[in-house]
């Protein structure tokens, strides 16, 4: 039997984790449903056994946690923009599939979840950097939902004894991530577009801030999360970021070096649900899980560029 279940293993950080799980040589479990997943993202992946299905439906969460010992929840509808426009499926993906998945791992006897939670949850306060000790205050119906999620781990945790880890995402980005729907990640979006020459577009003045983090970051979190003390991590929200900001201006004149593009950037107004800033503090990461990022902003972009670029040969 699989030792590890990847939730959302066609998507851009579940199949990224797959990929370090089975290059450790771990036995390995992906499900996902395809909604947001790519099929493709499955190549490189054939060691891995893989479940198509939706966890909101019992069955399929029965079968994708049988036998399982740790669960890496990655599954989800990751926009803002999107929950805005269709809130009823963001809840059930993001509220109604966890729900089934702790059951089911309850059922199953899994002895912990790692949830990947959204930074979302703190909403547009104006204290920086974030701390998981803030009241959260989230605005957008994904936020809502992400961090209902959140509200779930610790319960099981606490009322079931499931040990359950929520590591509060901030802004993910590297290979992977699909740059080609309207409710990509904005970096995702501005590597396509200023790589093939067309304009980026910027929602609002550009001097809006993020924390913007590398998937290689975010998977040794991820790792790290999975094997740590039960007694200093279980029930536990911590968020997984770099520390670091840079505002959507500078990101575009660093990806003008990368790409070599010289053309001019469209600003258009602010998306609703969207917040001004973001800004991590990290320090609880590190002092429960050892977790230090280990790739900084320009690194990973550079990294991410090259990515998009073979794309393209």
């Amino acid at each position: 039997m699989p030792r590890y279940l990847v939730t959302g293993a066609a998507g851009f950080i579940g199949r990224s984790l797959a990929a370090a799980l089975l290059s450790r040589g771990e036995s390995v479990r992906g499900v996902d449903n395809f909604v947001t997943g790519k099929v493709h993202n499955l190549a490189g992946l054939e060691a891995m056994e893989f479940l198509e299905g939706d966890l909101a439906d019992p069955a399929i969460a029965a079968r994708a946690c049988a036998g399982v010992e740790i669960i890496f929840h990655e599954a989800a509808l990751p926009s803002v923009p999107r929950s805005v426009s269709d809130p009823l499926s963001t809840n059930i993906a993001c509220v109604d599939a966890t729900l089934q998945l702790l059951l089911a791992a309850r059922a199953a006897g899994v002895r912990r979840v790692v949830y990947a939670a959204s930074s979302s949850a703190y909403g547009d306060t104006p204290t920086l950097p974030k701390h998981e000790k803030m009241l959260p205050n989230p605005i957008s119906p994904y936020a809502v939902a992400k961090l209902t999620g959140e509200y779930y781990m610790r319960s099981f945790a606490r009322v079931y004894g499931l040990e359950t880890v929520c590591l509060r995402y901030f802004n993910v980005f590297g290979p992977y991530q699909d740059p080609t729907s309207q409710y990509s990640g904005v970096l995702a979006v501005f590597c396509r577009r200023m790589l093939a020459g067309e304009s980026p577009v910027i929602h609002g003045d550009g001097e809006q801030s993020r924390d913007f983090t590398f998937i290689e970051n975010t998977v040794e979190g991820n790792l790290l999360a999975a094997h740590a003390d039960a007694q200093l991590v279980s029930g536990q929200v911590m968020n997984l970021a770099t520390g670091e900001r840079i505002t959507l201006n500078q990101v575009v004149a660093l990806l003008r070096e990368l790409t070599g593009y010289d053309g001019p950037v469209h600003y258009a107004e602010p998306r609703t649900g969207d917040i001004r800033h973001s800004l991590a503090d990290i320090s609880l990461a590190d002092k429960l899980l050892g977790y230090r990022p280990g790739v900084n902003f320009r690194e990973g972009l550079r990294r991410t560029v090259e990515w998009y670029r073979t794309l393209r040969d």
